[in-house]
């Protein structure tokens, strides 16, 4: 992935920065800079991808059901039965 620019004739340096530039854009340089400035667990890359794809299509909700809630019957988790007050 190299990118190389080469001088025109009778261009000047900031004409050849700004080539430069677009090139680098044009190829997606930045964005992937950007993108490893920090690091990024496995399963944030995997997240922010399934965010991206949108709802999965068997996975629609009952109508009038308020978003963020569990359907009756679903499993709540966990197994532990009531918690206890200490």
């Amino acid at each position: 992935m190299a990118i190389k620019v080469k001088a025109r004739g009778g261009e000047t340096v900031e004409q050849m920065v700004r080539r430069f530039k677009k090139l680098c854009e044009k190829e997606g340089l930045t964005k992937e800079v950007k993108r490893r400035q920090y690091y990024e667990k496995p399963s944030e890359i995997k997240h922010r991808a399934a965010t991206r794809r949108g709802p999965r299509p068997g996975m629609a909700t009952r109508p009038g059901a308020r978003p963020g809630t569990r359907p009756q019957g679903a499993r709540t988790g966990g197994g532990r039965g009531p918690r206890k007050e200490a």
